[in-house]
């Protein structure tokens, strides 16, 4: 755990490279200074968890008809499951990743699909939109998350054009 705490705080370089969290950072700010790395990840964690346990709880009651409910609990899971990182990041430097130029088309489209999701559940009543916009929602997500991880979103776009070739 303490080599963990390293890499996180920055204090051990890999060939002259920042460490993780000053490198995601930009600088290492934090939304929750006197809380331990180890809490952090606690909290990241428990909160990732229980974002994708909302959405895994929505989607079942999508089977038991109720549509509302899905939207709702899904759309929440994946709100709750962005916002984990805020235990890491803190709200104004996740903010300001969420809309730089390399992710920013993920995070509207990801936002705006949450918003048809409950809207399509709410107001127009309508299974197969509200079902669209969730599974828009998740390739958005999935979009917006690997956008964190360098090189995999080209990864991903040439195994699908060789998939397609």
């Amino acid at each position: 755990m303490d080599k963990l705490r390293n890499v996180l705080n920055g204090k051990e370089n890999d060939g002259g490279e920042a460490g993780l969290v000053t490198a995601v950072t930009g600088g290492g700010d934090s939304c929750c200074p006197s809380l331990s790395w180890e809490t952090r990840i606690k909290g990241f964690i428990a909160c990732c968890g229980l974002g994708i346990l909302l959405s895994i709880i929505g989607s079942i009651t999508l089977f038991f008809g109720n549509l509302v409910s899905f939207a709702l609990l899904y759309s929440f899971g994946t709100l709750t499951a962005l916002s984990s990182t805020l235990f890491l990041r803190g709200p104004v430097s996740q903010m300001k990743s969420m809309f730089k130029e390399t992710r920013i088309f993920a995070t509207i489209i990801m936002l705006l699909m949450v918003v048809l999701t409950l809207c399509s559940a709410f107001w127009w009543k309508n299974a197969g939109l509200c079902l669209l916009f969730c599974i828009l929602q998740f390739v958005a997500f999935a979009w917006y998350s690997i956008s964190y991880i360098p090189f995999a979103r080209d990864a991903v776009k040439k195994c699908f054009s060789a998939c397609l070739s």
